[in-house]
């Protein structure tokens, strides 16, 4: 993951001082490794040394003072570049879901290995869907259109996957 990329993102739609940034941040992406404090402002730092980012003003609210930041063009030219970017795949299995399937396939039967999908399948659906509706939620406490139960619905995806377990044996 590359913290000053998903920094800029969380701070594209609007400006944030780095307190708020961090809460942001463990709001959008709870499953991540934890962001220091620390990390957050020397990562603003580090951009706004580079121009990705630059005040966009002070903020005293029953506190210290607190630097808001937004996105420069510069910025966001870096981070459309970077969501472009395809990420190649690692040059060594570390995937544990992969692992898991092809022992599973090496040790039980198709079975075994289609059921093993089928539960992680739910499971990633689940967290999918969770996070949909906490995107959801929180685009609906920042406008007046609350959402309706069509919205909150979440359809399965329907396609099947481009191989077949005859290319496993």
């Amino acid at each position: 993951m590359s913290t000053p990329h998903v920094l800029l993102g969380l701070l594209a739609p609007r400006a944030m001082h780095g307190y708020e940034l961090k809460l942001v941040h463990d709001e959008r992406l709870p499953g991540a490794k934890p962001l220091p404090f620390g990390q957050v402002y020397s990562t603003l730092g580090r951009l706004e040394r580079d121009g990705m980012v630059a005040e966009a003003g002070h903020d005293r609210a029953g506190g210290p003072d607190r630097t808001t930041y937004e996105v420069t063009g510069e910025g966001r030219e870096a981070l459309g570049a970077w969501l472009a970017r395809v990420e190649p795949p690692a040059p060594h299995l570390s995937n544990v879901l992969l692992a898991k399937v092809v022992i599973t396939l090496l040790v039980n039967d198709e079975a075994a290995a289609r059921r093993q999908l089928a539960a992680q399948r739910a499971a990633h659906l689940a967290r999918m869907r969770a996070l949909t509706a906490l995107k959801t939620a929180s685009a609906c406490a920042r406008s007046s259109n609350p959402p309706t139960a069509a919205s909150r619905a979440a359809p399965a995806p329907t396609t099947s996957p481009p191989w077949s377990w005859g290319d496993w044996s």
